[in-house]
């Protein structure tokens, strides 16, 4: 049997959506969501192991939005990826004897370090200053969302050499466009496993994520908290719609153009503040909006009839991964209460595991969620870059394990 062979393309337009999904989300390819949620016979304690069970998978996600076909070709299309985004795709493909599609990467040739939210900058300015030439890297990302996922999209019945082959073709492509680096941002542990086996560095990080200990309602997670700290939580969402400010949670064929042109202006004035330049169009929304409108839920807050703030999220089979927010008026809590409280409130309904609300915060614990480790794996052209980022990883991963664990101590549940 002839082994496998890789191969790049230069947008995702190149492949048939079914083989790419049959790659990135091969216990859910279709992508197909349950239109309701029913309750589990079984106890608090069944759905905690349950919960538990699955951090203990790296948080397996049976359907990762982010790593669709869908997704990543909305980016393109609309052009909030490509060469002049600096983000120019390169993606890789590995394929049976047969020329079946058998696994992939979402890979891009990047020509600066933004959109990551894995910061890399002193990197790039210690190579500079030593002479060398970091730009351009090869990063294998769901661009802009920082949101684990896998990024060696392998089939289950693919070759045991598969992960191999995929590996040292993303170092081939490396190669070839002159890269002084692979990056590999927000991959599972599954992933960062295989890559530091193959001499990648490996790298945490931290974020905060609610965790759905099998409750019933908002009610039931609120009464597992302190007393001072639940109070806190109602008087903010109290005060959140003090001033007269209705909230509509909006999925599927409810999601209009009105309401991405509403969502988009509320995006573009944050990120304008916020990050100097939102990366993502206007064309993109109504590209997702058509392709997986069934899983978006956009949070909307309208005063005085009309809309003034929202939240885009994206569904997971397992779970609520918050993405953008943006207003333009600005009242006390509304963020809190349309990002992170209406969040939680959806994921409980639907039985989802956890809510992913995006990256940093620890304004996050007070409300519920708490510390967890994200992971990424690096490899560098110049031995010599190799060998101080490695040093500086091996002294940030230590940090970063006692920072989750101090910051555990804080979090808003009642002790014992």
């Amino acid at each position: 049997m002839s082994d496998p062979t890789f191969r790049v393309i230069r947008s995702l337009g190149e492949i048939d959506p079914t083989h790419w999904n049959a790659c990135a989300n091969p216990d859910n390819p279709t992508g197909r969501l349950e239109s309701t949620w029913q309750a589990p016979d079984s106890t608090r304690e069944a759905l905690e192991s349950e919960c538990e069970a699955a951090e203990s998978k790296s948080q397996k996600e049976r359907y990762n939005p982010f790593i669709t076909h869908e997704f990543l070709h909305a980016l393109e299309t609309s052009g909030s990826t490509g060469a002049a985004a600096g983000w120019a795709p390169a993606h890789g493909l590995v394929e049976d004897a047969a020329g079946r599609l058998i696994a992939a990467a979402p890979a891009y040739v990047k020509s600066h370090s933004l959109g990551e939210y894995v910061f890399d900058h002193a990197f790039a300015d210690a190579y500079a200053r030593a002479g060398g030439r970091y730009y351009p890297k090869l990063q294998l990302a769901a661009p802009f969302p920082p949101a684990a996922g896998r990024r060696l999209l392998v089939a289950h019945d693919a070759l045991p050499q598969t992960r191999a082959t995929l590996i040292a073709g993303l170092r081939r492509l490396a190669r070839d466009i002159g890269a002084s680096s692979i990056h590999v941002t927000f991959t599972t542990a599954e992933d960062q496993r295989a890559l530091t086996d193959a001499g990648f560095l490996p790298r945490s990080g931290e974020q905060f994520h609610f965790l759905n200990r099998g409750y019933r309602d908002f009610d039931d997670f609120l009464g597992q908290l302190a007393s001072r700290k639940r109070k806190a939580i109602r008087r903010e969402r109290k005060e959140a719609l003090a001033a007269g400010i209705e909230v509509e949670l909006l999925t599927g064929a409810a999601i209009t153009q009105a309401h991405w042109d509403a969502f988009f202006a509320f995006y573009m004035e944050t990120g304008s503040r916020k990050w100097g330049r939102p990366y993502l169009t206007r064309a993109f929304f109504s590209h997702i909006g058509a392709a997986m409108a069934d899983r978006i839920l956009l949070v909307m807050a309208r005063r005085a009839g009309r809309y003034i703030a929202g939240a885009i999220n994206f569904i997971g089979d397992d779970a609520l991964y918050g993405r953008n927010w943006g207003a333009i008026e600005h009242h006390p809590f509304l963020h809190f209460e349309l990002c992170y409280y209406r969040a939680i409130d959806f994921a409980i309904a639907r039985g989802l595991k956890r809510v992913e609300a995006g990256a940093q915060g620890e304004h996050k614990l007070a409300r519920g969620y708490e510390p967890v480790a994200t992971f990424s794996a690096h490899e560098f052209a110049d031995p010599r870059l190799s060998r101080a980022v490695a040093d500086y990883l091996e002294h940030e991963r230590a940090h970063i394990a006692r920072e989750i664990e101090a910051l555990g101590q804080y979090t808003p549940f009642r002790k014992g």
